[in-house]
């Protein structure tokens, strides 16, 4: 018996139809599910940087070149930029008034350190929320984007929240071993920050994960996605990225809403699955592995920026000025996630 490959009759085509209707919705109701976020990204011309955001800009920068121009490649196999980074680290922490730990792990048979300040919670100092950002570059790669403009960033928050008296307990962590060949394995830095901190039974509530924040363009299509991503998001790249898993939406959500409050900057987010491309290439995936909430703040990283990975991440192609209106937000969103609800 032949089987026709169309439909015949009228209401073969309508039941046919109904069914595309049916499935499309459906697709347009899950994709509203990951893209939709709560309040609205800043839309015109920025606003001339306060005096504060000035300062901050200028640490920024002097962070970055430090990192990726007076210190260079940062891995565990070069003997001599990886204690000079854990030391210039130290230096900034203890100069702001921070007691910096240091937690010690071996890979390769090689130590590496992870480096954590805190400030205690008044209230609910057994809530914890973690800020981190990985201080390792690929090889032969300066890594002024990725990552020393999210190191930088950490840096400069622990400045701006050193005073502060939040509700729950903030911890700042620089982490080593992020990249390539410890990516998403057992010897990321994170992954041990985050099982001892299983292990001990810490009440994590949020983590966030500063991932290649600095570069920028007003250049239509400047910014790519994978598909079908493109159709819900500005094709230039002159945004921040909120990025979360499905489990951790809430989290994204409710720190993307407390930065379109504070900050006067593009914001974007996402949650999606963690098998889309990009989703969990950062220090948050360890996080995750342990159950807790995470997210990764991010320019997106090689959707944008052609310098990705390579000899040419260096300090002068990133905007430091926009760098610094997303660190201040951020530094009032972090405050917002550690008051007590």
């Amino acid at each position: 018996m032949k089987i026709p490959l169309y439909p015949s009759g009228v209401r073969q085509w309508l039941s046919a139809l109904a069914r595309i209707i049916f499935l499309s919705l459906l697709l347009i109701t899950a994709m509203l599910f990951f893209v939709h976020m709560p309040s609205s990204s800043f839309i015109g011309p920025l606003p001339s940087l306060t005096l504060q955001e000035q300062q901050t800009s200028e640490l920024l920068r002097k962070h970055v070149y430090t990192l990726a121009r007076d210190i260079g490649p940062r891995n565990i196999w070069r003997t001599s930029s990886m204690p000079a980074t854990v030391a210039y680290l130290e230096k900034v922490l203890l100069d702001l008034g921070y007691a910096v730990r240091k937690q010690e792990f071996s890979a390769y048979n090689i130590t590496a350190i992870n480096l954590e300040v805190e400030i205690t919670g008044s209230l609910k100092p057994e809530e914890i929320v973690v800020i981190g950002a990985h201080y390792d570059t690929v090889p032969d790669s300066p890594g002024a984007n990725d990552n020393g403009s999210g190191v930088a960033a950490l840096l400069e928050l622990a400045r701006l929240l050193a005073d502060t008296i939040p509700d729950r307990t903030i911890r700042l962590v620089a982490f080593a071993n992020e990249e390539s060949p410890f990516f998403l394995s057992e010897d990321m830095g994170s992954r041990h920050y985050a099982r001892q901190a299983r292990k001990q039974q810490e009440n994590i509530v949020a983590m966030l994960s500063l991932e290649t924040m600095g570069y920028y363009s007003d250049v239509p299509v400047s910014q790519q996605y994978p598909f079908p991503f493109s159709l819900f998001y500005p094709d230039t790249a002159d945004f921040i990225g909120f990025v979360s898993n499905v489990r951790s939406r809430h989290l994204v959500r409710g720190a993307i809403a407390s930065f379109r409050h504070h900050a006067q900057f593009p914001s974007e987010g996402i949650a999606v699955p963690s098998f889309i491309t990009g989703i969990a290439w950062s220090d948050h995936y360890s996080f995750w592995q342990e159950g807790y909430p995470a997210i990764m703040v991010t320019d997106t990283a090689f959707y944008r920026y052609p310098h990705y990975h390579s000899y040419a991440d260096t300090p002068e192609k990133l905007d430091y000025k926009r760098l610094s209106r997303v660190v201040t937000g951020l530094s009032h969103t972090i405050l917002d996630l550690a008051t007590q609800k």
